[in-house]
């Protein structure tokens, strides 16, 4: 960064906003447009189709022009016609060749060379680009949008909530929690400190339909004597990181989601999705997904399924 242009660019905004960081246009696709390659991994289908139907239009131009330039090089073109040059290209780039209009000059078959190795490599470049954003994988993966914090067996414990809306399976599911949070040291200094919690189970074997993720707060967690204050005095959030192998397609993905400090609710607890019929069947209801109750408002004869996985 030895001049003015280069600290620009390398200078990024970060907003604290409803409990939240939040770096602007930090996902924009249009961020990436000195790197043409996640541009158009990254760009909406809509804008993929737009420049590469621009990027097609473009390079035909330019080579009909280079035909223009070479005088009546084309056989049974019209002489000066831009658009008889410009078709010429399009069936030399996608080895179309109706054999109709063919080169008659050394420069026409230099050119119409080039072109057919541009149009090889482009059209490789762009099967491939668009299978790999076609094939991308997607977690149709849910959070519930608060987290809870109440006794389980004796000990406060901070809950959260996540379900797979695909129905499929995950396999080897994993995930992790941090607690991010600004501290200060002895020395003065400011930090932004990240702590992995550690979780009553943070693995699973498939993941199918719900899964409630429990940290116990004893005295080794760092929110130990943590209260709701203090939590948004520090600015601390929750980062949910969740990773498995989609069972359908057997590719690996990644579901994050972030709490703030005023998305955790203490002595709160989810509500009850999994039910069961009188014939003794069990079901999963999730029109009360993410919402929590007050300790003191459970009734003994809600409480029973709160915390199984499927």
């Amino acid at each position: 960064m030895n001049n003015r242009s280069d600290r620009r660019n390398h200078k990024f905004w970060i907003n604290f906003r409803n409990g939240r960081f939040e770096i602007p246009n930090a996902d924009a696709w249009h961020t990436y447009w000195q790197e043409p390659y996640y541009l158009l991994l990254t760009v909406p289908w809509w804008g993929f189709f737009v420049l590469t139907v621009l990027s097609y239009i473009t390079v035909n131009g330019i080579f009909a022009l280079g035909y223009l330039i070479g005088g009546d090089c084309i056989e049974n073109a019209t002489s000066g016609s831009f658009g008889d040059a410009f078709f010429f290209s399009v069936q030399t780039l996608t080895s179309i060749g109706y054999g109709a209009m063919y080169p008659t000059t050394a420069y026409a078959d230099i050119l119409v060379t080039t072109e057919a190795l541009v149009g090889i490599v482009g059209i490789a470049l762009m099967t491939g680009l668009a299978f790999t954003k076609f094939s991308q994988p997607t977690a149709k993966v849910i959070f519930s949008q608060v987290a809870t914090i109440s006794d389980y067996n004796g000990v406060p414990t901070l809950a959260l909530r996540t379900a797979n809306q695909r129905r499929n399976q995950i396999i080897e599911a994993e995930v992790r929690v941090y607690l991010m949070r600004d501290e200060v040291s002895i020395e003065g200094e400011y930090m932004r400190r990240f702590y992995l919690l550690k979780l009553l189970r943070n693995q699973t074997p498939r993941f199918t339909l719900s899964w409630t993720v429990m940290h116990p707060i004893d005295e080794n967690s760092p929110l130990w004597q943590a209260t709701s204050e203090s939590l948004v005095k520090t600015r601390a959030m929750l980062v949910v990181s969740l990773n498995g192998i989609d069972e359908t397609v057997c590719q690996p993905l990644h579901a994050p989601y972030c709490y703030s400090a005023n998305e955790i609710l203490w002595s709160h607890r989810f509500a009850d999705i999994v039910h069961q019929t009188p014939e003794g069947h069990h079901y999963i209801d999730y029109t009360h997904f993410h919402n929590a109750t007050p300790v003191g408002q459970l009734r003994n004869e809600e409480r029973g399924t709160r915390n199984e996985d499927w």
